[in-house]
């Protein structure tokens, strides 16, 4: 998969076809400390993930593992792979985010362990999809 496939894939079939999970908005007000922009980033950034990350077919989690870890990839799209591999919380997924984890891109290093950290409580059981839509 290249980065124009992931892409493809993700607009043209996962956001049409199954739509975008539905999640609370917010903002973070911290000019000041980098730490807690980048977790206000990976929060919003939220807003990228197609509904019933967990059901993407393997193969297609196997090949962003794999393009994840290829060198000259657009931050955004890492991001974006990252956001889905995070809430998939398969085998594959979770190593993947281990094996980037060991040498992130600089500026991403806390959306990664971010992103692992969500993975492994998927992975776990330990983490809970909340249905926005019956709280409204």
């Amino acid at each position: 998969m290249t980065e124009a496939q992931f892409w493809k894939f993700l607009e043209g079939f996962l956001w049409q076809v199954h739509g975008r999970e539905s999640m609370m908005a917010g903002s973070m007000d911290c000019p000041s400390d980098p730490q807690l922009q980048a977790v206000g980033h990976y929060l919003m950034s939220h807003t990228l993930l197609p509904k019933d990350c967990d059901k993407i077919p393997m193969e297609f989690i196997l090949s962003m593992g794999k393009l994840l870890l290829e060198g000259g990839l657009q931050s955004r799209t890492r991001e974006a792979i990252m956001m889905i591999l995070a809430h998939n919380g398969s085998d594959a997924a979770l190593d993947a985010l281990k094996l980037y984890n060991m040498r992130p891109n600089k500026g991403l290093e806390v959306f990664a362990q971010m992103a692992l950290e969500e993975c492994e409580s998927w992975h776990n059981g330990t983490a809970m999809k909340v249905d926005f839509k019956g709280l409204l």
